[in-house]
Order: structure tokens, then sequence, then C-alpha cells
């Protein structure tokens, strides 16, 4: 059994991007989205969960409240994409852009936050670039740019970004994300940092469960089998679990099978697929609980 579990990490090197890891890649798209969601995207459902605010008390719980939520104004000179971003955005982008970059800057935002929920993530790259150079000081420019960068695979320009959204929101929102990226590159002990800080410095708990995600898929890239199960072993099956729940349940049932626990990994792969028959990188987990037997 040793050998075989030996042959199935080495088909999963260390270092490799997310979005080429079976194991990461279940759900991975979902990971990171920007607050810029407009008006459209807000009746959708698909808001950002930290969609309500830009201010922050430094706790790293995301939990903030708009600047002036009871008194904020649309502009009426807005059009097109712009049009639609929420107000407490448009807000901010003006308090920190000069007079004359706004309304550039907010059609550029607009137009890349529109491409990026399209899931047209060169085109958001492009226009979020755009608004970057109009606006350099927002910090929801610099996280569509460090989102869409992500998603594409620019590695080195997603980390700067969300690093540098990090340190404008004090928010750890999107530092999975960041440790997503610094697995892709390799750095295993940044991504033990990364981890670390996420632990310390908390936050809501789909962020917490997103960054077990990708904590645990970390530790099974560099063989530390028994680390992930015991990291994604879940209390308890809930009957009506949260999508970062299934996430979760997928990587621990990844972990079992390799760690030759095929019972336990096909009793996760039923309950996710019981909620969610269409959840992918089922075929690869299939693939997994056989060879463990």
């Amino acid at each position: 059994m040793a050998s075989s579990r030996d042959d199935r990490q080495r088909r999963n090197p260390r270092g490799s991007k997310p979005s080429r890891d079976k194991a990461h890649r279940a759900k991975g798209a979902e990971r990171g989205e920007p607050r810029s969601a407009g008006r459209e995207q807000q009746r959708s459902g698909r808001v950002p969960e930290n969609g309500r605010g830009r201010r922050t008390d430094r706790s790293g719980s995301g939990d903030r409240k708009a600047p002036s939520e009871q008194t904020a104004r649309p502009r009426r000179d807005l059009k097109g994409a712009a049009a639609d971003l929420p107000h407490w955005v448009t807000e901010e982008l003006a308090r920190v852009t000069p007079a004359n970059r706004v309304a550039a800057a907010l059609e550029a935002l607009g137009e890349a936050s529109e491409a990026f929920v399209a899931g047209k993530h060169h085109a958001a790259l492009r226009k979020a670039q755009r608004a970057k150079d109009l606006a350099p000081r927002d910090a929801t420019v610099r996280e569509i740019l460090g989102l869409a960068a992500y998603r594409v695979g620019d590695w080195g320009t997603a980390l700067s970004e969300l690093r540098t959204y990090r340190r404008i929101t004090g928010e750890t929102t999107h530092l999975p994300v960041e440790m997503d990226v610094l697995r892709a590159q390799g750095r295993n002990e940044d991504v033990r940092k990364a981890w670390n800080a996420l632990q310390e410095r908390g936050g809501k708990p789909p962020v917490l469960k997103e960054g077990a995600v990708v904590y645990a898929s970390f530790l099974i890239d560099i063989g530390e089998i028994a680390e992930a199960r015991r990291l994604t072993r879940p209390k308890r099956l809930t009957h009506e679990p949260f999508p970062e729940d299934l996430k979760l349940w997928y990587v621990a049932a990844r972990a079992a099978a390799l760690d030759g626990d095929g019972e336990r990994a096909r009793t996760l792969r039923n309950q996710i697929l019981e909620n969610d028959p269409g959840f992918p990188g089922i075929d690869e987990l299939e693939e997994l609980i056989i060879e463990a037997g």
C-alpha cells in the first residue's frame, strides 16, 4: 500500500498550478469573487460575501460597514457598466481618486467587474489594469485586478495585487487565494506562513474553510496525508452543507483514499453527490477510491 501511495503522490507534484491540480480544482473556479458585483449580481445572489463595506476594524473578519451606508446616493453621471456598481464602491473610489479621473476609473472598474462575472477573465484583467492606472489607491480596483490575474494564471500579479488589497483593507477574505498562488509557485514555507496568518487573524467561516481546503490540498501535495485528514475531517456530515463544506469533504475524501481508507472516502463521496450531483472532480476521486480498495 505504501508504494502505491507514493506513486499517486508523484502524479500530483508539489507546486502544480491550482487550475491544473485535480485535488484543488474542484469548485476552484469559484475561489475569490470581487465585491464590485453590481446591482444585477446582487439581486441574482452572486454578491461577494463581504460586499457591504469598505472600512475595517483591522480584525481581519471582513465584517465591515460601508462608509456612508445610510446616506449614500447614486451618482447620476455614470453610464454603462459603471452605473451598476454598488454605491459604496463608487463612493470610496471617488474619495481616493483625483476628481478628473473618477468617471473614467469607474467606467473601467464597472467593465472589469462585468467581464469577471461573465467569466471573461482576460478581458477583466485588461480593464482592471486600466482602472488601476487611473485609481491605484482604490482597494476594489486592486482586488478585482488580483482576482482576474489569479483566474488566468498570472501568479505574480495576483499575489502582488491581493497583498495590496489586504494591506489597504486589513481583510483576510482573499488569503486563501494568496495561499493557492504560493502553492502554485512551490513556495512551501510561504504557504505555511499564510496559513498561520489566517489562523491568527481569523475571518468569516467560509474564508476559514476555504483556507483549510487550500492548506489541506497543499499538505497532500507534499505527502503529509495524515495531517490533511486531521485538518479536513468533518465533525459531522450535515444534511444542508454550504459549498465550502462540500469542498472540505472532497479534499477529506481524497486524503482518505490516498491513505488507503476507501470506505471513508466512499462515504464522503456519497454525501457530496447527494448534495451536488455535478460536483467537479468526482471522476478523479473515483480513481483514487478504486486504487485504495
